[in-house]
């Protein structure tokens, strides 16, 4: 923690290795992310309406309860850290405190939003459907600006240092 306060994340080499290969892990997790969804689903209501509640003319049974459960419970954790790590870092990075505060915001209200989606799509009305899309493609710009902010502090040097972390909303 002390090198990012301090500033010497740009400047001590192991750390910044470490920190490029997070990233690059991020990335992974980032397009994963994408072609995960894609592979099930597409970005449009009857896609994630089928995928979710089942079609009879394509033989495609509804997700189940159990199913769901176990892909949030696996999905809270995952998500929780990997967001929790990318806006502890982002606070290091030449952002206004405000930027930080609704981007950090954004970004785990899209990954709740995200699961939450899926659950309301199945067990409560399919209109919910466009809510599952608005909240994944919210989710990925979230964390692809997180990731290249990250990116962008580690490898640019500024001028402004980690002394503006007061959170005005």
């Amino acid at each position: 923690m002390r090198f990012v306060v301090t500033g010497e994340w740009r400047e001590n080499r192991l750390l910044a290795l470490i920190l490029i290969w997070f990233l690059v892990f991020g990335v992974g997790v980032w397009l994963t992310n994408l072609l995960l969804y894609l592979g099930q689903m597409e970005l449009t209501y009857e896609s994630v309406v089928a995928h979710y509640r089942g079609n009879e003319e394509q033989f495609r049974p509804p997700s189940s309860y159990r199913g769901l459960l176990e892909i949030t419970h696996f999905h809270l954790l995952a998500m929780s850290i990997f967001i929790l790590t990318l806006a502890h870092l982002v606070l290091f990075v030449a952002l206004s405190s405000r930027i930080k505060f609704w981007l950090i915001h954004l970004t785990f209200f899209a990954a709740l939003s995200n699961e939450a989606a899926g659950w309301l799509t199945r067990f409560v009305h399919p209109l919910f459907a466009y809510y599952k899309i608005g909240a994944f493609l919210l989710l990925q710009a979230s964390l692809a600006i997180l990731i290249v902010a990250v990116l962008a502090g580690l490898l640019f040097n500024t001028d402004k240092e980690y002394n503006d972390n007061s959170p005005k909303g």
